[in-house]
């Protein structure tokens, strides 16, 4: 590095990923993740009429604020428990 170099940013760089990047770290469809995107359920930046990008951060989180648990009520005896399933976060790797 010369003092002729421009100085480096000091914030740490962000990927942005493709619909279909994105879509086999969901595994779900291309057509799912373009779906959220344009229902707002998941954050995406439009970088051209036709080109869409996502940052998995934020995805990762809108996605996590929009998992709601579920429960399933028990004919039986009317009791409410819940059904154990897996979050986004079990299922998206770790930056």
């Amino acid at each position: 590095m010369t003092k002729d170099d421009p100085p480096q940013p000091q914030t740490p760089r962000q990927d942005f990923l493709t619909a279909r990047q994105l879509a086999a770290i969901l595994q779900v469809s291309e057509s799912t993740v373009r779906r959220l995107a344009n229902q707002k359920r998941i954050p995406s930046m439009r970088i051209a009429p036709r080109i869409l990008r996502f940052n998995l951060e934020s995805v990762r989180h809108a996605l996590e604020e929009n998992a709601r648990p579920r429960s399933r009520r028990n004919e039986a005896d009317g009791n409410t428990r819940s059904d154990s399933q897996l979050s986004f976060s079990d299922l998206l790797p770790k930056i």
